[in-house]
């Protein structure tokens, strides 16, 4: 250039220098070029104007989206934006790396940014020769990618924000790791430590409760939001004269405070410090900027998770209470698991209620769904049903009424409640402590099940009704046994039964080996809190009363369970101990309007003689018992109530069927004609019982019958000296 010329323009210089001039107005989402840029960009030499996405198609996925985190980070910060770029052909595979270097402006008023920068192209080597592999074995930036996928990884599966600082703790930056970090938290004006690495214990607590107006990075960070950069002692001194004391005993050359910034607010800061020199030049102060951002969405879902199980497991302790005190001449155990999905609380519930009239009830009930509003509509019933049997109600007024609560609250409160209407089923059972009576209402649950003093198991069939909420006017009937001593009660919702892929009738035969299998020893509390800790874990493994954690975590469905035993030592009213009671002895009564219940009858019997050593013998006593109730059924006007005996002597066992009713009238032999229809039910019981007879019974009568069992050879056993017919 000689002496006078004009100076080159601004362009020509650029090109000069194989520099492109680019504009990008992300407001109007236009990127302009020079005929140098485009031509970096693997497009035709000449200026052009491109959309955003006519843009990102030229320039590495990875490398576009840091891009951004630089730009915001340079306009935060009233520095340079500085990033090295892969542009890409149409099949993906990279032309060349460029730099781009370019001052952002942010308007705060729309939210956009507008840069105005340089594009220069940077010499790599080429493949396969020494520089290559140097520059391979030196690459900063794979192994800042590799640095940011793994912190992301980890970070990701912290569940805790323990978890969260002991990842944070282990983080190795590349090429520049801080041997010093601190996470500060807020609580209200003051800085707190929520955690720490690479100090000794107390080291940091001049630093704990800070007021946030002190003259300290951190405190600065979380006033304004933005980070704070030290490379020299003499910067932080110069900057913060008042708390560079503190820092000063810490021996480091470098620090960096940045933002945990999480939904658009500033939370807390995180501090780096390093024991040498750092530039934190823009490529390193991406890497601390895009790590403050996954440590700061890490802290807070930690501490949602956190805040929600400290919460749902508030909720399981009020809305689960502990049996209360001991029931004398009646040992009681219970367990609840809640399904997994992470709520610890759900629709299933147990409870034991005091009753006016000494008495007590046990509630088991599982209202539908497994999500929050199932656990808050279980709260209001629970309660509903304690308060309709303190006013001492009967088993049935109290699940009529509880049904008609339940409706209301699920179908007629207010849209959100039209919209998710749900039931509930529910098992009853009013208990009398001094005689064993139980009185139960059912309300489309499983039925209790019952294990005998000689192991053997049995499901009791029981009345009931629709599940609680589907309708207000539904009767619930009451069925009236009587627990026997050394006798156990198991109430439990379909979670334990149906678990594991089973379903009703396969759950129960599994669940019907584990209460044959488990002996109880003397029935004392431990043993029965054993039982209860033995079905649940042969479900889903080791259990607590209240299980959470992993274990809740793999939950098909929530429990409860609920087991009652009488020991042979409950005394009577009078004081003195009962007699002993029969091996087995079971009740089942069938009203009039309830033929259907003749099938149960005879499906009770069989799983009474489950061990009977003559099936022939079984097959006989269930036809003479179906025979027996039908009769009833059929010539009188009254119930008939089954009771089933066996007996143990010296010669064996013996079974006694005892059929009641309160018809006048005896019955008697017939001789029908080959076409009658009836008459034959005695001639059955005469043929195929070892003895028989009609009773009058005050009121009514009963008709019985009784069958020896026959050893292996089939002969029957020989009676006991001291057995009457």
């Amino acid at each position: 250039m000689r002496t006078g010329e004009p100076l080159p323009s601004v362009g020509e210089v650029l090109a000069a220098l194989a520099t492109g001039l680019w504009h990008w107005d992300t407001a109007a989402g236009r990127v302009t070029l020079d005929a140098e840029a485009a031509r970096l960009l693997g497009l035709p030499a000449r200026p052009v104007t491109l959309t955003e996405a006519q843009t990102r198609a030229r320039l590495h996925p990875v490398d576009w989206n840091e891009i951004a985190g630089v730009v915001r980070l340079a306009a935060a910060e009233g520095t340079l934006a500085e990033v090295r770029i892969r542009v890409v052909d149409a099949g993906g595979h990279v032309l060349r790396v460029v730099r781009s270097r370019s001052k952002p402006a942010f308007d705060p008023e729309r939210h956009t940014y507008e840069l105005i920068g340089t594009l220069q192209e940077v010499t790599e080597p080429a493949p396969g020769t020494a520089a290559a592999r140097n520059a391979v074995t030196g690459d900063w930036r794979r192994s800042r990618e590799a640095f940011l996928l793994d912190a992301g990884r980890a970070l990701a599966e912290a569940r805790s924000t323990a978890e969260v600082l002991r990842v944070a703790g282990g983080l190795s930056m590349p090429g520049f790791s801080p041997d010093g970090l601190v996470v500060y938290g807020v609580e209200g004006d003051r800085l707190t430590i929520t955690g720490q690495h690479g100090h000794h214990p107390g080291d940091m607590n001049p630093f704990s409760h800070m007021p946030l107006d002190t003259d300290y990075p951190a405190a600065e960070v979380v006033r304004t939001g933005r980070a704070v950069y030290l490379s020299s002692p003499e910067e932080y001194r110069e900057r913060y004269p008042a708390t560079w004391p503190l820092a000063r005993r810490f021996g480091r050359h470098s620090w960096a405070f940045l933002p945990l910034t999480a939904a658009g607010r500033t939370r807390g800061a995180w501090m780096a410090a390093f024991t040498y020199p750092v530039a934190f030049t823009p490529d390193e102060r991406a890497v601390l900027t895009t790590v403050a951002r996954m440590l700061a969405q890490a802290l807070s879902r930690a501490g949602a998770a956190e805040s929600e199980r400290e919460l749902t497991e508030g909720l399981q302790r009020s809305m689960l209470p502990s049996l209360g005190p001991e029931v004398p001449g009646l040992r009681i155990a219970a367990r609840y698991i809640p399904t997994g999905g992470g709520l610890q609380v759900g629709g299933d519930w147990y409870d034991m209620i005091p009753l006016p009239s000494g008495r007590f009830a046990l509630v088991i009930g599982d209202v539908q769904g497994h999500d929050v509003r199932a656990a808050g509509i279980m709260g209001q019933l629970r309660i509903a049903l304690r308060a309709y049997a303190a006013e001492g109600h009967r088993p049935d007024a109290v699940l009529s009424r509880a049904s008609r609560f339940l409706h209301g609250i699920t179908d007629g409160s207010g849209p959100d409640a039209l919209a998710d209407p749900r039931f509930a089923t529910c098992l009853y059972v009013e208990a009398d402590p001094a005689t064993g009576l139980l009185e139960v209402a059912r309300a489309g649950h499983p039925d209790p099940v019952i294990r005998m003093a000689d192991g053997t198991v049995m499901m009791r069939p029981t009345a009931g009704g629709l599940p609680l909420g589907v309708d207000p006017d539904a009767d619930y009937p009451t069925t009236r046994f009587t627990l026997e001593p050394d006798e156990t009660l198991m109430l439990c919702t379909d979670g334990l039964i149906e678990t594991g892929g089973h379903d009703l009738e396969s759950g129960w035969r599994r669940l019907r080996v584990l209460l044959e299998d488990h002996r109880a020893g003397e029935y004392r509390q431990e043993d029965l809190e054993a039982l209860a800790d033995a079905l649940v874990q042969a479900v889903h493994g080791p259990s607590s009363h209240h299980t959470t954690g992993p274990l809740a975590d793999r939950r098909e469905d929530d429990i409860a369970l609920v087991l009652l035993c009488r020991p042979a030592a409950a005394r009577g009213r009078d004081g003195t101990a009962t007699a002993g009671p029969p091996v087995r002895r079971t009740l089942l009564s069938v009203a009039q309007d309830e033929p259907d219940r003749i099938a149960e009858a005879r499906q009770h019997l069989r799983e009474l003689l489950h061990d009977w050593a003559s099936p022939d013998q079984v097959d006989s006593a269930v036809l003479l018992v179906s025979e027996m109730v039908t009769n009833v059924l059929v010539h009188t006007d009254a119930d008939a109530l089954l009771l089933a005996e066996v007996l143990c002597g010296e010669g064996g066992r013996r079974l006694r069927v005892e059929v009641f009713d309160t018809g006048d009238d005896l019955p008697h032999k017939r001789r029908p004609g080959e076409l009658a229809s009836s008459g034959r039910g005695l001639m059955l019981i005469e043929l195929l019982a070892d003895g028989w007879g009609v009773a009058p019974r005050g009121e009514g009568k009963s008709i019985w019958f009784e069958l020896r069992e026959r050893t292996g050879a089939g002969t029957p056993g020989t009676p006991p000296e001291s057995y009457v017919p």
